[in-house]
């Protein structure tokens, strides 16, 4: 029911300003297709954040890196994967 705020996006990870990717940079620089794009296994390590409404869950779900595929995981386990932070980034 939120969406993400780049504003406070930047601030978290001490930008100026960020926007999104244009699709057409995306293979490239993540190795995922628009609509498949997974926090984990990206070609280049980017910070990970993640709304901090996600701590209020008991599993949260994400792309499993191809169109149609999710996978569901408690924070905790998330954790042993990749490293993330919780911050609040949506309004």
């Amino acid at each position: 029911s939120k969406e993400l705020d780049l504003k406070l996006a930047s601030e978290v990870v001490s930008e100026k300003k960020i926007k999104m990717l244009k699709s057409k940079d995306l293979v490239s620089l993540t190795g995922y297709t628009h609509g498949g794009c997974s926090p984990i296994g990206m070609k280049h390590k980017f910070p990970t954040i993640i709304d901090d409404s996600a701590k209020n869950f008991n599993t949260i779900y994400f792309s499993g890196g191809k169109i149609g595929y999710q996978v569901e995981l408690k924070l905790d386990d998330l954790s042993k994967i990749i490293d993330f932070r919780l911050a609040h980034i949506t309004k």
